[in-house]
């Protein structure tokens, strides 16, 4: 088997491992429901299959990939209800969030850098990220340690949330997501925290119904 994932620098580490293999599975080599074979991983990684079961395990408890005792470990294929459920805990964090950036007024500096990087992204993939990259700034700006760490909890599989978005429709998606977020951006420095709310609800709903089938 011809390797699919870039080496690992260091050999036998869990956590270099369960990088690459997150790696590949944001970039597409594995898509949601593709198998994850230990053997195979660990032959296109160049380590032991140690490392590579333990940082399965690791991506496991992030959501991002799921073992079954009779299928093996497979990318997490998300169902309606992983939809659901992700869609409105992200509402609750992103709730706090935008209301304590609006409410401190810090330097979004970082938030228009994301934006930026946006507008030259050359593809699906690399408009997710920075996609991430955006909410990252905007946790960050919020000055909340605590929130911050409950959005990295569900951070991979918001990712995931997202590939799946693009993998069920991308048309018009790197045209239109750059202007999207520049209007966010700007509802941040507006002052007006209900504005800058309803305008964040309206580009998670947007993701949401792609997902669900209601944006027809």
């Amino acid at each position: 088997m011809s390797a699919r994932v870039a080496p690992a620098r260091r050999r036998g580490l869990a956590d270099e491992v369960a990088d690459r293999i997150r790696d590949a599975i944001f970039d597409g080599t594995y898509p949601p429901g593709g198998s994850l074979r230990e053997v195979e991983l660990a032959d296109a990684l160049g380590v032991s299959r140690g490392p590579v079961r333990e940082a399965l395990l690791k991506l496991e408890r992030e959501g991002l990939v799921r073992g079954e005792w009779h299928r093996g470990t497979t990318v997490t294929a998300l169902s309606e209800v992983d939809v659901a459920e992700l869609d409105s805990l992200r509402a609750a964090l992103e709730q706090l969030a935008v209301t304590l950036v609006v409410d401190r007024g810090p330097d979004l500096a970082a938030v228009d850098a994301v934006v930026a990087r946006m507008e030259r992204a050359a593809d699906e993939h690399e408009m997710v990220r920075c996609d991430l990259d955006f909410h990252d700034a905007v946790y960050a700006a919020a000055g909340h340690r605590r929130l911050r760490e409950a959005w990295e909890a569900i951070r991979s599989q918001v990712h995931l949330f997202l590939l799946t978005r693009i993998g069920v429709e991308s048309e018009g998606y790197l045209a239109g997501i750059p202007a999207e977020h520049r209007q966010l951006a700007e509802a941040l420095r507006a002052g007006d925290p209900d504005a800058a709310l309803a305008l964040f609800a309206v580009h998670r709903r947007h993701a949401f119904d792609v997902l669900t089938g209601r944006s027809d």
